[in-house]
């Protein structure tokens, strides 16, 4: 039987994918939120109506965006994603991330943190960011 954390993982990429590869925020809050949604990304206004009015104008502006899941790991009640975002119509195309996500203990997610970074053109090195 899975896991709690394991479960929340699960949980934590379909959301993932409905809002940001589907382009459907709005379904992906009513499906795998809380009752509140906290967000920390300082780009995005707090509260569930500001999540999906931001992944709306997201999706029109930026069709064709994509997020890739590289790794994950969760324990208890978070769930991280170590994912590449591809971007094909903004000038930076490919980017490196981290979100961080919480849960309630009903399995549904109530917070949210990311860093986010543009993958470089060259490194001094040949790991690569994923």
């Amino acid at each position: 039987m899975p896991s709690r954390s394991d479960e929340n993982r699960k949980t934590a990429m379909a959301f993932y994918d409905l809002m940001f590869n589907q382009c459907k925020p709005r379904e992906a809050i009513e499906r795998f939120a809380g009752a509140s949604y906290t967000q920390h990304n300082p780009h995005v206004a707090d509260g569930k109506a500001a999540f999906v009015e931001y992944f709306e104008q997201m999706a029109r502006q930026y069709p064709g965006k994509q997020v890739h899941f590289k790794r994950s790991v969760a324990e208890g009640n978070l769930v991280v994603l170590h994912c590449h975002q591809v971007w094909p119509t903004d000038n930076n195309k490919d980017w490196a991330g981290i979100d961080i996500f919480r849960f309630d203990e009903a399995g549904k997610i109530v917070e949210h943190w990311d860093v986010l970074q543009v993958v470089p053109g060259e490194s001094k090195h040949s790991n690569s960011m994923f």
